[in-house]
């Protein structure tokens, strides 16, 4: 098969017939494996399993439009069951495996599946998010409990007479690949319809950026039940061939990293924001020749990145030294983290601070920072790698066109807005116009040259009590990297006369700290303990000397919890839940509001 090109994925009947051309050109080639090792399978392997568990569905009544629920970590069996669904025309969804029964309960009423697929340790909250919907048949992947069928059984329970071949065939452009359910920040989360002409005229920026084909090597790692996963775990490397191992459990993440070598990698920025932290804790630590040369080298590597940024051309001085740092030292820190081989990597789901972009390039990582959204199918602009901007998402995608409107919002028009929000036609309308646009919520500008700066979300800026606008992001962005012991940071001003904050420790560097200090890792003791109380102070007003006056944080408050996504802060993705933070900790920021013309050690020197 020649190297796939943009024209060849944009153009095709569907997903399913690139999937199938893959499993014919690469069958002896590693297609999915586990981290633990347990399960490989080759091109040919996935293709038949797809083909028996698609047969095992149809045996059930799955057929062209139905819905099928996932429930799974990140294993094989997510691709081969999602690819088999979609193979008959169904429309596989995915579920956030931190969700409750009744947030479940939600999405299977929306949904109307009469299938769930799933591991055995969601059964007990299924069962109870099943009540009263019109689920029939639970299908469990690594056993089979009485009322579950296990995977196994399905995958030889398919009719003799049923033409696997004719039934993917039938699959046309304008068929639903997927729904995916936003992460509900503003409410109850709305069902994302994506059909194949969408998923594949979105898939084609890969194709732009980089050759991407059968020798590359993808981690799948984040939830599969948002689509930046789906896309480079998933449907990506079912049109490439590119093979992929899958990490059910995040903490093997840099041991897999290590021994896989990703070639195409995508991350959300809590992960460059965790790398820059470990590699300059390592720095400040290392003494000698070998300290000073490390940190020579990340520093010239910023700088060449910061010169390509600004469109200053290179010198010989330039290229001498930026060669003598790769070979010297930057290599070797790159494969420190397992990153060593990778010729393409994406930053996106939030935006990620320019000093932390720049660390990273600066080792050598080509990181480029994307943006898009569930409604926009994944990725909308993209910095090219060869010409990235810094503080900037890049360009538009091919097909893709933005325009600013007069109160600074985003709206995007090309192929891969979606079909619409599923049983909402209301909603639906609200956000796309009669000519296509979709209004993103986002605020942001675009430049001369047609790259994007995202500022904000519109219901999000923080509009002071003297009619000063800012950024949230940018305010908590600056706090992050500043001090690595602050997991989230949410910046309070909206009408408000300054900004104050409220810190969630990170639970990993609250342990690094409880032990150093000789006591117990719970967030309870550590948000109350003086040294943690002035580290966070100090980062704080490191951070503040990077922000505009009207953007520093005056005062804070640590709250004693651990923040975990899908609870009570967090959306399943990590983002804030602005409104019930603001609701749960309203007498707190209600104190830091009336404390701050009191003297108090919280408060930030200015």
């Amino acid at each position: 098969m020649p190297v796939r090109t943009a024209d060849t994925v944009r153009n095709a009947r569907s997903l399913c017939a690139l999937f199938q051309e893959t499993v014919v050109t690469h069958h002896d080639r590693v297609a999915l494996r586990s981290a633990d090792g347990a399960t490989t399978l080759t091109w040919a392997q996935y293709g038949n399993r797809v083909r028996d568990v698609a047969a095992g569905l149809s045996a059930l009544g799955v057929g062209r439009g139905d819905t099928v629920a996932l429930m799974l970590t990140n294993r094989p069996e997510f691709n081969v069951v999602d690819a088999a669904a979609y193979h008959l025309g169904a429309v596989p969804f995915s579920v956030y495996n931190t969700s409750s029964a009744e947030q479940i309960n939600y999405l299977f009423t929306n949904a109307e599946n009469l299938v769930v697929i799933c591991e055995h340790q969601y059964l007990p909250v299924l069962e109870a998010a099943r009540i009263g919907t019109k689920v029939q048949h639970v299908i469990c992947v690594d056993a089979g409990p009485p009322g579950t069928i296990a995977l196994s059984e399905l995958a030889h329970s398919g009719e003799p007479g049923f033409d696997f071949d004719a039934t993917w065939q039938a699959v046309g452009r304008d068929d639903l690949l997927t729904i995916v359910y936003t992460s509900g920040t503003t409410g109850a989360p709305k069902g994302v319809e994506i059909t194949h002409a969408n998923l594949l005229a979105n898939l084609t920026p890969l194709y732009d950026l980089a050759t991407i084909d059968e020798h590359d090597r993808v981690v799948s790692y984040l939830p599969d039940a948002h689509i930046v996963n789906r896309y480079v775990g998933h449907y990506g490397p079912a049109v490439s061939g590119a093979a992929v191992t899958t990490v059910a459990d995040r903490t093997l993440l840099l041991p897999t990293l290590m021994e896989v070598k990703p070639t195409v990698f995508v991350a959300v920025p809590l992960f460059w924001y965790k790398i820059q932290a470990a590699l300059q804790e390592v720095l400040r630590a290392q003494g000698g020749v070998t300290g000073r040369m490390a940190r020579w080298a990340i520093a010239s590597g910023a700088r060449l990145w910061r010169k390509r940024a600004s469109g200053d051309a290179l010198n010989i001085a330039d290229r001498v030294q930026a060669s003598a740092a790769e070979y010297l030292v930057l290599r070797r820190i790159r494969s420190r983290v397992g990153l060593g081989e990778v010729r393409i990597a994406l930053s996106g789901a939030a935006p990620i601070a320019s000093e932390t972009l720049e660390f990273v390039l600066g080792l050598g990582l080509p990181v480029c920072e994307a943006w898009g959204m569930s409604e926009l199918t994944a990725v909308a602009t993209v910095n090219p790698p060869d010409a990235i901007r810094i503080g900037t998402v890049g360009k538009p995608v091919p097909g893709v066109d933005i325009r600013v409107a007069a109160d600074g919002e985003l709206f995007v028009r090309g192929p891969s807005v979606m079909r619409g929000y599923r049983n909402e036609p209301e909603k639906t309308a609200a956000v796309v116009d009669a000519d296509g646009w979709l209004a993103t919520g986002d605020v942001g500008t675009v430049d001369r040259d047609g790259y994007v700066t995202i500022i904000d979300r519109k219901k999000e800026l923080i509009i002071n009590s003297g009619g000063k606008n800012m950024s949230p992001a940018n305010i908590e962005n600056h706090l992050k990297v500043a001090c690595p012991l602050i997991g989230s940071a949410v910046a309070v001003g909206d009408a408000r006369p300054f900004v104050v904050a409220l810190i969630a420790l990170d639970a990993d560097e609250a342990a690094k700290r409880a032990q150093q200090l000789g006591v117990e890792p719970v967030p309870e003791v550590l948000s109350a303990h003086p040294a943690v109380a002035a580290e966070i102070e100090a980062g704080i007003a490191a951070a503040n000397a990077k922000l505009s006056r009207v953007e520093q944080v005056k005062t804070f408050h640590v709250v004693p919890a651990f923040w975990e996504p899908g609870g009570d802060e967090l959306t399943p993705t990590a983002k804030l839940k602005r409104t019930p933070i603001a609701h749960k900790y309203a007498a707190e920021i209600d104190r830091l509001y009336a404390n701050s013309r009191k003297p108090s050690s919280r408060e930030i020197s200015k």
